[in-house]
């Protein structure tokens, strides 16, 4: 079997027919794109092998039982089950994915990707709903400036004129803004999956 021309598509019927060998195919095409992925969220050798021979096991199960229906999306349909594999075990530990919180911006760094396609717009508009939900529960001067930096994109003296306060003033809403922000999320134990 010439692997290098044959189509996803093509391996994952040989294999349904009973082909076991497209199946060690595909994985060895996609494992290091798969595997990065789920080590990106987890940050953990282990934990990354474990949760990839679970992806490939919920495959294989999913191909036999006869439910697989991607039409050649072979790549896309692996990805969101090792995501949801991700976010499984992020629940059932009760642990948050890393994040860099370095950055003032890192709660929302899923919010400005501009080459998403259909299936993380999905999550991103999933997300920003969350993120506003939050938003709400902050304190009034906090939660304007918030606003105004992330989603109205002012800079600090912009929102400095527009509230009447100092630019120190604002800066300090904006980090108690995320401060608050990272409890708040906390509390409500969510995953924000970029």
């Amino acid at each position: 079997m010439r692997n290098e021309n044959i189509s996803d598509a093509t391996l994952v019927s040989s294999y349904i027919r009973g082909q076991e060998q497209a199946l060690e195919i595909l994985i060895n095409r996609h494992k290091y794109k798969i595997y990065s992925f789920i080590y990106s969220k987890v940050y953990d050798k282990d934990v990354a092998e474990d949760i990839f021979q679970d992806t490939f096991i919920k495959i294989i199960k999913t191909l036999k039982k006869g439910a697989y229906n991607e039409e050649g999306k072979f790549l896309p349909w692996v990805m969101r089950i090792a995501h949801n594999l991700v976010i499984d075990f992020f629940r059932k530990n009760n642990r948050m994915p890393k994040f860099d919180n370095t950055g003032e911006f890192s709660i929302f760094s899923v919010l400005s990707d501009s080459t998403l396609n259909a299936e993380k717009s999905i999550i991103k508009e999933q997300v920003q709903t969350d993120v506003r939900r939050l938003v709400e529960e902050l304190a009034d001067d906090q939660k304007e400036v918030l606003v105004m930096r992330i989603y109205n994109d002012m800079s600090f003296k912009e929102i400095s004129e527009r509230t009447g306060v100092s630019i120190n003033t604002a800066l300090g809403r904006m980090r108690y803004a995320l401060i608050n922000l990272r409890k708040i999320i906390e509390k409500h134990n969510i995953v924000l999956m970029d």
